[in-house]
């Protein structure tokens, strides 16, 4: 399984969850096996200026199953949910605090309102 997560910058499992999906300067990619972490790819996000579904439809390509976010909005859980791809948001924390966490069962989807300066467009 790979677990998406918007993320500041490159520092694999030390980097820290980006507080609005959609500027997320990285994506994070884990994939899991046998519920640990195998591997880790952060790539740069492709799209400094996103139409509607075009980072969901990315994050679905790469094969992402479960994408864990600070912050999202409606429409954008709608594209997820339209992909099959599970959506939990009200996440905080390192990159390796968040997998952990969901790893563990401990991580919840809470409904969480990004700061209205992320949305500017």
């Amino acid at each position: 399984m790979i677990i998406a997560v918007p993320v500041m910058n490159d520092a694999c499992l030390e980097a820290k969850i980006s507080e609005h999906f959609g500027h997320a300067p990285y994506f994070a990619f884990v994939k899991v096996e046998d519920n640990k972490i195998s591997s880790v790819e952060i790539e740069p996000n492709p799209f400094e200026d996103h139409g509607p579904g075009e980072i969901p439809e990315y994050i679905y390509r790469k094969g992402a199953k479960v994408l864990i976010a600070r912050g999202m909005g409606a429409r954008a859980k709608a594209f997820f949910s339209s992909f099959g791809v599970e959506v939990l948001t009200g996440a905080s924390g390192s990159l390796k605090e968040i997998i952990d966490g969901y790893l563990e069962g401990q991580l919840k989807s809470v409904n969480y309102e990004p700061d209205k300066k992320f949305h500017n467009h």
